[in-house]
């Protein structure tokens, strides 16, 4: 249990930091109580039902981790898009002759937020002294981007090691281009397939939903006959069940 809660808390700490929201997890937790306290006891208020203030209470709780997750998608799609530039101005960077510390100075101060501002982050720690391994290494961490790890370790590389970084960056902006044109393509034809999955995701909760608002005594009424109850337990866990399937296919693809 204690490592279930570790992973749970390492995982909203990572989600607070790559969203970019600039706020403290505790702050997105006490948004989410109070999102919920609001949400349920509106509903309460218009109704005097305790299973749909429940209902609307877990629904206001989430909607902040949520717009999280859809701030972070938004945010690492956009630094993905700034990759190949940032990597060709690198490169130029560098073909004057310039240290590395030097050229990723002059980039980060060149590439707009979200992505420069994290770059100026790692220059910064460069500037109060750390070697370039270290001041480069939280940027894939708070990025949450592959490629910006493998930067970072072409810059390591080559700073201990010396070689062509003029043609490994070249290389790299290069690949990165066909990466993204590759995931647009998966995605346009994916498209139809996943819309597909989430309706029926979200379907059913929806339908419940419906009928719960729309006659608050529904849910109470079809609790009372037992072979209902039986049924609508065996319903969520498995809409829990195949929730959980289709999102891990969904991340997978």
């Amino acid at each position: 249990s204690d490592d279930v809660g570790n992973r749970i808390n390492s995982w909203f700490d990572l989600l607070m930091i790559q969203s970019g929201m600039g706020i403290s997890p505790s702050m997105v937790l006490a948004l989410c109580l109070l999102s919920g306290i609001a949400l349920g006891g509106l509903i309460f208020v218009l109704q005097e039902n305790p299973i749909t203030a429940a209902i609307a209470a877990f629904f206001g709780f989430v909607a902040p981790i949520v717009a999280a997750v859809a701030m972070r998608a938004r945010r690492q799609s956009v630094m993905m898009n700034q990759m190949p530039p940032m990597i060709d101005e690198l490169a130029r960077a560098a073909k004057t002759g310039r240290s590395v510390e030097a050229c990723l100075q002059v980039v980060a101060n060149d590439t707009p937020s979200p992505l420069g501002q994290e770059l100026r982050r790692c220059t910064d720690r460069m500037a109060m002294g750390l070697p370039l391994n270290e001041a480069m290494e939280e940027l894939p961490y708070r990025t949450g981007l592959v490629s910006a790890s493998v930067l970072g370790t072409a810059l390591s590389v080559h700073r201990e090691t010396g070689g062509d970084l003029v043609r490994v960056l070249e290389r790299l902006s290069q690949t990165i281009r066909d990466r993204i044109q590759f995931q647009g393509r998966l995605a346009a034809a994916t498209a139809a397939s996943r819309a597909v999955a989430i309706l029926m995701v979200a379907l059913p909760p929806l339908i419940l939903a419906f009928f719960i608002f729309r006659d608050p005594a529904y849910l109470q009424n079809l609790m009372d006959s037992t072979w209902a109850s039986r049924l609508t337990v065996l319903a969520i866990v498995l809409q829990i069940i195949g929730t959980i399937w289709v999102f891990r296919v969904l991340a997978s693809s």
